[in-house]
């Protein structure tokens, strides 16, 4: 069954945004048992996935999520923030390297990539990540999915580190077979 309240649609506005995609579970877990979010995804959430990387100009993802993750060259432009570039995606042309954690870097990366034509753009994680742009000011949607799993334990939730208070406000809800796919604008 699918039930859709408010605005569903996962377009790109026009003119620069900044959205992020997250999973998590019901109990608030972004990854599974064995530390990876492959083990909370689903087929609902896969479908979205797909559909925000398609329309994204550009991916914004974090190191030590690229290393997890297992990420390889998309075909499109990717920038890993982080400390250090994972060894197989050295020499890929569609991959660079930022550094960053720091507010303004952050704001300065953003920024720049608007100026070079990637508006859309699309964090894909990890929490470290979402929470550093959510602190910098320039995340504008949050985008996520709660699977209908619980799974206990001390799993990460979609943000980690310093505190920081930041206002969503609704923008669509889909239910999928129990998967929540919620979309949510940053309030500024």
């Amino acid at each position: 069954m699918r039930t859709l309240i408010g605005e569903g649609s996962y377009e790109w506005p026009a003119g620069p945004w900044l959205r992020a995609n997250m999973v998590t579970t019901v109990d608030g877990s972004a990854v599974g048992p064995d530390g990876l979010t492959g083990t909370i995804n689903n087929e609902a959430d896969h479908m979205v996935f797909d559909l925000l990387r398609e329309g994204a100009d550009a991916l914004i993802v974090g190191a030590g999520t690229v290393r997890a993750e297992g990420y390889v060259g998309i075909g499109k432009q990717m920038v890993v923030v982080g400390h250090s570039l994972p060894e197989r995606l050295h020499g890929e042309a569609d991959v660079r390297l930022a550094t960053g954690g720091d507010a303004d870097e952050l704001r300065a990366l953003v920024t720049g990539l608007y100026q070079e034509g990637f508006t859309s753009l699309l964090c894909e994680g990890g929490p470290t990540l979402l929470s550093c742009l959510m602190r910098a000011g320039v995340v504008d949607e949050l985008c996520v999915t709660i699977t209908p799993v619980v799974i206990g334990g001390e799993g990460r939730r979609i943000t980690v580190g310093p505190l920081f208070d930041a206002e969503l406000r609704l923008a669509g809800l889909i239910e999928d077979d129990g998967t929540l796919l919620a979309r949510y604008l940053i309030d500024r």
